[in-house]
């Protein structure tokens, strides 16, 4: 038999189904309990052991560890959770993400699920045109599982098998009888191949393969897996990149918590192989160790090996469980040991990642989101909630440097340097707006759930509205600037009516920042009061419009004081609008799916 490139060609879009299912698969279970994700990594946080139980679970769900640290890194980056917390999480993900390789050792030789799967699509297709969100992100599942295995049974098929192409994989079996220079040889091959599949699952079952195959023995399989171990981080730190500090830290903490619990096994690398083969032999009967010795020496045993010397099923079956058993005990062993210096972790991380300076408000910077890879579209939903209300408060800000702006004099140095914060402010703001903007943008282009595009539209809505009341302080500002340029001044009642209306303003912003804090389910009281508050305003814009046509007509004052005072009290009102548009933003593209 010849192996063409037609077989290598279907080989490489056989691991592409395989790599194409996993995606599928954890974004569909991503999407169905995308919000529960979130309330579960804000909870379930509180100590260690929470942690631990929390990375566990949710790397259970989503079948990936790579996924869950990002989202780590993300809750991180947004605030979510310290770094302390992170940690635990990360701790549980390794353990977590081996479920995925019980999975597919379970379900690789004993039952051929591929044989099933177009039943499971039969099933799985039909579902994504229905109108429930929920049923169609369960469908995205089962068509992923299907291909996940579909995948995996190909890759089986096209694989070349050794015993008929020994010159093809002569180059495998140069480096497989060199002791202990070659576990550190396939150990960092297991560290590229995971890092170029991004997947530590992917690596697993060609790993398994390779075994079953007989291309190499158990132990190295091992050290394919374990150098899969520290491939897996590459995923996070990438996420990192574009994140803050403490972002980075936390993917930094992740490829310590990896390296040093694979470099510790390296050493003792043959005794605990050895364990892991004994602990195998004792749970399931076999001892992957005899596998490798039958091959080595070619022994007749009929329940190991065929005529031919291939293995037979039972053997496979066997290889499969003692290489899923390896990555659970060296996880397990890694954080029973490392889950007791967590603090210790933490303060290596910011030695080795410390802080180069203090931001201030007059830096652009977004403190939450960023411009590099996203993680996952569902979650980068509450980074993009937490950065638009950091872009709310510093326009709060702004207005009452605008307020104060009314009470100084002309020519003062005070109002000349207040006023150019004010007119830095407002650029900020508008960058501020643009980046948030292209980043729900990204995220929007990603697979959300109906629900997770409503949000995304509410928000583009909200970060607009805001940067109009960043326009609307910097206006307040410029016609301050036109009034001392004329050298109007305001009399005293007409400074006690603007100080009023500003009042009520500063009220309404201060609702409707506590109403983007509840973001995702407001108090029905906050929104009412928001509502009341804006008609507050407008009555009061109205009263003191016709006042002031009584004023000037009865010289109180002059017709261009009454020019000036009239633009404050407009643009006040319009802040009033605005803030309403926020909170109306908030009302319909938040409030009524918490409801549903």
């Amino acid at each position: 038999m010849n192996y063409s490139i037609f077989d290598f060609l279907s080989l490489l879009g056989a691991v592409c189904l395989f790599l194409y299912g996993m995606k599928v698969m954890s974004e569909g279970l991503q999407k169905v309990a995308g919000d529960r994700l979130r309330n579960i990594l804000g909870i379930m946080t509180k100590n260690r052991v929470t942690g631990v139980i929390t990375g566990i679970l949710i790397t259970a769900l989503i079948q990936s560890s790579s996924a869950s640290t990002v989202m780590v890194v993300s809750f991180v980056n947004a605030g979510l959770m310290s770094l302390g917390q992170a940690m635990a999480v990360i701790f549980g993900a390794n353990v977590g993400t081996t479920v995925t390789t019980w999975i597919i050792s379970a379900f690789s030789f004993e039952v051929s699920i591929s044989d099933y799967s177009v039943l499971l699509l039969a099933v799985g297709v039909p579902m994504l045109f229905m109108k429930k969100s929920f049923y169609k992100s369960l469908g995205e599942f089962l068509i992923g599982f299907c291909f996940l295995f579909m995948g995996l049974d190909l890759i089986s098929h096209y694989v070349p098998n050794l015993q008929e192409n020994p010159s093809m994989l002569e180059f495998l079996t140069k480096y497989t009888s060199m002791g202990y220079g070659s576990v550190l040889i396939f150990f960092f091959i297991g560290i590229i191949v995971t890092m170029v599949a991004q997947s530590s699952a992917a690596t697993f079952a060609i790993t398994l393969i390779m075994c079953s195959q007989g291309w190499i023995t158990y132990e190295l399989g091992c050290a394919i897996i374990l150098g899969g171990n520290i491939g897996t981080t590459i995923t996070p730190v990438l996420a990192s990149l574009s994140g803050n500090l403490a972002a980075k830290r936390t993917a930094m903490g992740h490829v310590l918590f990896n390296v040093l619990g694979s470099i510790i096994v390296l050493i003792i690398f043959v005794p605990f192989v050895t364990l892991v083969a004994d602990i195998t032999q004792w749970l399931e009967g076999t001892n992957p160790m005899t596998i490798t010795a039958a091959e080595e020496s070619a022994m007749a045993d009929s329940t190991l090996l065929t005529p031919a010397g291939g293995l037979t099923a039972k053997a496979q079956a066997s290889m499969a469980f003692a290489l899923a058993m390896f990555p659970t005990v060296f996880n397990a062993c890694n954080l029973l040991i490392m889950i007791w210096f967590t603090n210790l972790y933490v303060k290596i991380v910011c030695w080795i990642m410390p802080a180069r300076h203090k931001e201030t408000d007059e830096d652009f910077s977004l403190k939450f989101i960023g411009r590099g890879m996203l993680g996952t579209s569902e979650l980068n939903i509450t980074q993009a909630q937490k950065e638009i209300l950091v872009y709310a408060e510093r326009v709060e800000r702004m207005l009452g440097m605008s307020r104060e702006l009314i009470h100084l004099k002309e020519k003062n140095e005070n109002y000349t340097n207040l006023y150019s914060r004010i007119e830095k402010y407002e650029e900020i703001s508008d960058r501020m707006e643009i980046e948030i903007a292209n980043f729900l943008n990204r995220v929007a282009e990603g697979r959300l759930s109906p629900e997770g595009k409503m949000r995304v539209a509410g928000m583009l809505r909200i970060i607009s509205e805001i940067e109009s009341i960043a326009d609307s302080c910097f206006n307040i500002a410029k016609t301050l600037n036109r009034k001392n340029q004329v050298h109007v001044e305001f009399e005293e009642p007409v400074m006690v009516e603007i100080d009023k209306m500003y009042d009520m303003v500063q009220s309404a912003m201060k609702n409707m920042l506590e109403i983007l804090r509840q973001m995702e389910s407001p108090e029905d009281a906050n929104i009412i009061t928001a509502y009341n508050k804006e008609r507050e305003i407008n009555n009061f814009r109205d009263r003191l419009r016709d006042d002031n046509i009584f004023n000037i007509n009865n010289k109180v004052y002059d017709y261009q004081e009454g020019i000036f005072f009239m633009d404050l009290i407009g643009e006040a009102e319009k802040l009033g609008d605005f803030m309403l548009n926020v909170v109306e933003g908030v009302k319909h593209q938040f409030k009524t799916q918490a409801e549903a």
